[in-house]
C-alpha cells in the first residue's frame, strides 16, 4: 500500500515528546546547545537552508533564483515551497510569526 502525503504516521510519541521538548526550551542559548547536540553540522545546514529557502519562496523569488542564491538544488527548493503553501502550515506559521518582529 503506498502512503499518501497526508498521513500522520510521521506523529509518533518520539516526535510527540521531542516537539514538547523544543516548546519547552525557554532561551536561544539553551534551544542553540540542544540544536547543536542533538543534530549534526550537516543536519542543522540543511535544516536552516530550507528556512530560508521558505522565507524567499513566501517573498515570491522565482525558484532558479532561489537555488543559485543559496546553492540549494531545484528540488529541494521546489518540494520546500510545496510544504510552504500545502503542508501541515508550520512553515507558515513560523513565517507570519517573523512578519510580526519589528526589523525581522
Amino acid at each position: 500500500m503506498t502512503k499518501t502525503p497526508d498521513t500522520n504516521d510521521w506523529r509518533t510519541p518520539s516526535v510527540e515528546q521531542l516537539a514538547d521538548t523544543l516548546v519547552s526550551i525557554q532561551d536561544r542559548e539553551s534551544m542553540l546547545a540542544f540544536l547543536r547536540d542533538v543534530c549534526s553540522h550537516n543536519e542543522l545546514s540543511t535544516l536552516a537552508q530550507r528556512l530560508d529557502v521558505a522565507r524567499l519562496v513566501d517573498a515570491g523569488i522565482p525558484y532558479a533564483e532561489i537555488a543559485r542564491r543559496l546553492g540549494a538544488s531545484t528540488a529541494t527548493v521546489t518540494r520546500v515551497a510545496q510544504w510552504v503553501r500545502h503542508g501541515e502550515g508550520g512553515y507558515r506559521s513560523v513565517l507570519d510569526a517573523e512578519a510580526e518582529v519589528p526589523g525581522a
